[in-house]
């Protein structure tokens, strides 16, 4: 995880703006004419200057602004993600990396927020990569070009988007947190963006969106809205925080639109005994450089003598989605060692289980936060298995009184250390005898 920190030094700088008495291009109302369609640009400048005399603010009911004029633009209360929100005349600018919120000339409200919009606070390395965005009241803004009448939510794609633990955590359950009440009736705009990305990803963003994506860096528009957020709630990693999440969401909700994104066929997990001579399947989660299991016939072999119909499939950054996730969705447990294949139980279905292996090195805490908390929260069954020493490679490369067997907490000084002692440099010879017990139970799971 990361610390908060970023919100103190941003903080909230209060900038005065300079200011141009009444001169407030206001939208128009709600009515059926007046709506220009989305994406259409004014026809003319006097459509403005109309609009423009037209209700001294009549129409600030229309957008309940009452409990907006009083609510600050910007959250960076949150540890992992600051995230603006308004509602009212809004202006999205990006050749000036800017969003405006609209204020009468007889406003007081005076803000100006610094954001990138990208859920990794106080991961310096990760942001630094990520546009920096200003969102700021104002009196003075340039003229519309496109307007929108949905709401506009602009987030970032780079961070570590790529890969695919990243691509959920950091995008796309704040994605769905944040966007999924609208229904596709939103608009996204999306800085640093990775056209790869919204290749691989691109069912995801049909569910969510019925507008084409806008490339936030290479857009010349200015953009109107009454309704934007800027920003992208985020909570633990890979979770929701129902009682913060709009409308409660959590994260069975975000299976269940996995599930129907991918229109994958199976929405819950059947007890073995309602299909007749059906055997449970297990896939194993197989990796090829680091944290490979060294003696996978064993473990096949072992699994098929219980009685579970065995697949083998490599999550690959390269895997067909619509193809994987449909292996995923046909079995009843997935077990794999930690590494970010495992975000591929968002394919499961409900009741399913999900098996972790811990390698060695006291990394039991980060493998719980990372996915068995997410598979519980989920509706999955989750069970963590911790190698012992003589089942990690790690004894061919130090003799077994090293300090690394002995207390491998020693060697927890930051993340990139841990990762390059545990993670990147050990593979698993599973003591199959050991690891028997845990398909036992998750068999008599199965049988409930």
């Amino acid at each position: 995880g990361t610390s908060g920190g970023e919100g103190e030094k941003k903080g909230h700088r209060k900038v005065t703006l300079p200011t141009v008495s009444n001169y407030t291009i206001r939208d128009a109302e709600d009515g059926d004419n007046a709506k220009p369609q989305q994406g259409s640009k004014p026809e003319t400048e006097n459509k403005l200057e109309m609009v423009a005399g037209k209700g001294d603010g009549s129409q600030q009911q229309d957008w309940d602004n009452a409990e907006w004029e009083s609510k600050p633009l910007c959250d960076f209360s949150n540890f992992r993600a600051n995230v603006c929100e308004m509602r009212g005349n809004i202006r999205i600018h990006p050749n000036a990396s800017s969003v405006m919120y609209m204020e009468p000339a007889s406003s007081k409200r005076n803000e100006l927020w610094k954001l990138k919009p990208y859920p990794r606070k106080g991961d310096e390395l990760c942001l630094s990569k990520v546009t920096e965005l200003t969102v700021k009241s104002s009196k003075v803004a340039p003229e519309c070009t496109k307007y929108h009448n949905v709401p506009v939510v602009v987030f970032a794609l780079t961070g570590y988007t790529g890969n695919l633990f990243h691509d959920f955590t950091d995008a796309l359950v704040p994605l769905f947190t944040t966007a999924s009440e609208f229904n596709g009736e939103v608009q996204f705009l999306i800085t640093d963006m990775a056209i790869w990305w919204t290749r691989k990803y691109h069912v995801v963003f049909k569910k969510l969106s019925n507008y084409p994506l806008i490339d936030f860096n290479k857009d010349t528009d200015v953009h109107c809205a009454k309704h934007a957020i800027v920003g992208l709630h985020a909570y633990m990693e890979f979770t929701i925080d129902p009682s913060k999440a709009p409308h409660n969401y959590t994260m069975v909700d975000f299976n269940r639109f996995m599930r129907r994104t991918y229109e994958l066929p199976r929405e819950a997990v059947s007890a073995l005994g309602e299909i007749p001579k059906a055997k449970p399947r297990l896939l194993i989660i197989s990796r090829q450089r680091t944290r490979m299991f060294l003696n996978l016939p064993e473990i096949i072999a072992m699994a098929e003598g219980l009685g579970f119909e065995v697949v083998v499939e490599e999550a690959n950054v390269s895997s067909d989605l619509s193809q994987f996730s449909k292996v995923v969705n046909s079995v009843d447990v997935m077990m794999g060692v930690h590494g970010a294949g495992l975000t591929n139980c968002v394919f499961l279905p409900h009741n399913a289980t999900l098996i972790q292996i811990v390698p060695w090195g006291g990394i039991e805490g980060v493998c719980r936060i990372d996915f068995g908390d997410p598979a519980e929260q989920m509706g999955l069954r989750y069970k963590q298995y911790s190698i012992a020493v003589h089942e990690s490679s790690l004894t061919d490369q130090y003799p077994l009184d090293h300090e690394i067997f002995k207390n491998p907490l020693a060697f927890h000084k930051g993340f990139e250390f841990i990762k390059e002692t545990f993670m990147d440099k050990q593979n698993v010879r599973l003591d199959c005898n050991r690891f028997k017990p845990v398909l036992l139970q998750t068999l008599d799971l199965l049988n409930q």
